[in-house]
């Protein structure tokens, strides 16, 4: 038996020192993910795909769970020295990966030291600007992009005679309450993600800051900036709205959306990746558009923020190991690669060439809404206030804003009131999180 052992160790060394390189050494780069259902079939396709393409590294997906679990199990791992080489996490966990000083390696520094061509220019600026630094340097790579849009029931439109579609939030409010008065008694408009899409999407749109610091993307000293007379008035109008369901608050996340699928709410603010669920239930047309904006802001529409997530390469692994990384990612880059994740899935092109592609190809012939996000997203070049965020400790911070928000909208205090102590108490937050992410 030790003969035969040493026959095949051997052989091995033979054909490695021939520049032949067997398929039992094929170096495996693990992947820890967080999709589930279809999307989970597209993950898997493309490490197929790539495992196809070459003999050098094979990729091995594994779910570990919702976005939240999939970041802490890859953080619990590294600092048990058996990390993932390749981690996807939501976008509101950009700013707590960074802070895991020595868990990653930058996309950019790790495509550089492989020797991979890499273009950070080719990719859609209002996505990698998320993901980058100050410089434009990427330190993760956008994966799966979204954006917040607004899903319309057009029969209900048809119904109430509303000729046409919002642009507005004074429109959505006076349409909302004409759909009321037509029969949909329990919710004219409605949406999830609350503090993602009336904080955070609200302020980006309008071009005002949601922290200082460029949103934190240039520091973690940032300070929270959301009290402003922009945020106070819409939730000042919402509260109001509330009182007779001509609005009606639908939760922090997002498992109010079966209320538009359902026919329930016929005006509904969510993530454009909400497309798949939309098709598959909705028995009435629809479309997506643009979020509404408040016309006497100045310059309003700006750009549109993304949801989603990126792919982050965790650190302290093997150059060997990091050139197959590197080679993934140019795998994913690929435009046609890159066309086929966004039909397939829904979730946005992510480098220029793609959205050209797909573009040309008339792909949102039939389907303008699924370009709706990319519209938005592309809008105006980003600004300080609209590049995207970046905040420490964002789920629990999240949490806390929805909590003052619900004060709110159950009249327990003012908006005024209950921004403030969202700012407030976030920023001491924010202070414990620079505290441990500064060393």
């Amino acid at each position: 038996m030790a003969f035969r052992q040493f026959g095949a160790a051997a052989a091995i060394a033979v054909s490695l020192a021939f520049g032949v390189s067997p398929a039992l050494a094929a170096t495996e780069i693990q992947w820890w993910h967080a999709m589930t259902g279809a999307n989970n079939d597209v993950i898997v396709k493309l490490a197929n795909d790539f495992n196809a393409s070459q003999s050098d590294y094979k990729v091995i997906p594994t779910y570990k769970g919702g976005y939240a679990d999939t970041m802490n199990a890859g953080i619990a791992a590294f600092r048990a020295g058996n990390a993932p080489h390749i981690m996807q996490v939501f976008e509101v966990g950009t700013a707590t990966m960074m802070a895991a000083t020595g868990a990653v390696k930058p996309v950019y520094k790790l495509m550089a030291d492989a020797g991979e061509k890499f273009d950070p220019k080719a990719y859609l600026p209002a996505i990698t600007g998320y993901y980058s630094t100050s410089k434009g340097e990427m330190l993760s790579f956008p994966f799966n992009s979204s954006s917040a849009v607004m899903w319309i029931n057009l029969d209900a439109l048809k119904k109430a005679n509303i000729a046409e579609i919002p642009k507005t939030w004074p429109e959505v409010f006076d349409d909302a309450k004409k759909l009321k008065a037509a029969g949909y008694a329990t919710c004219g408009f409605s949406g999830s993600w609350w503090t993602w899409l009336n904080l955070e999407q609200l302020s980006a749109w309008h071009n005002v800051p949601l922290a200082s610091k460029a949103n934190g993307l240039d520091g973690f000293d940032t300070v929270l900036e959301f009290n402003g007379p922009l945020q106070v008035k819409h939730l000042e109008n919402l509260v109001e709205l509330q009182k007779d369901k001509t609005y009606d608050y639908a939760g922090r996340t997002n498992t109010g959306e079966g209320r538009f699928t359902s026919g329930e709410c016929p005006i509904y603010l969510t993530s454009s990746s909400f497309f798949g669920n939309v098709k598959a239930q909705a028995k009435f047309n629809f479309t997506a558009v643009p979020m509404p904006y408040y016309p006497d802001v100045k310059d309003a529409p700006q750009n549109s923020i993304i949801g989603g997530a990126s792919l982050w390469v965790m650190g302290g692994k093997t150059p060997e190991e990091y050139k197959g990384v590197a080679k993934f990612l140019t795998f994913l880059s690929d435009t046609d690669r890159q066309v086929w994740i966004h039909k397939a899935s829904g979730y946005l092109p992510i480098t220029k060439a793609a959205y050209e592609k797909a573009k040309a190809e008339g792909f949102y012939k039939d389907q303008p809404y699924l370009e709706t996000p990319l519209l938005e997203l592309t809008n105006k070049p980003p600004t300080e206030n609209s590049r995207g965020l970046r905040l420490g400790n964002m789920v629990q911070l999240r949490d806390m804003w929805s909590e003052e928000v619900e004060q709110a909208l159950a009249g327990k205090k003012t908006a005024k009131q209950a921004l403030d102590a969202a700012v407030e108490r976030g920023n001491q937050m924010l202070r414990q999180f620079e505290k441990t992410a500064v060393h």
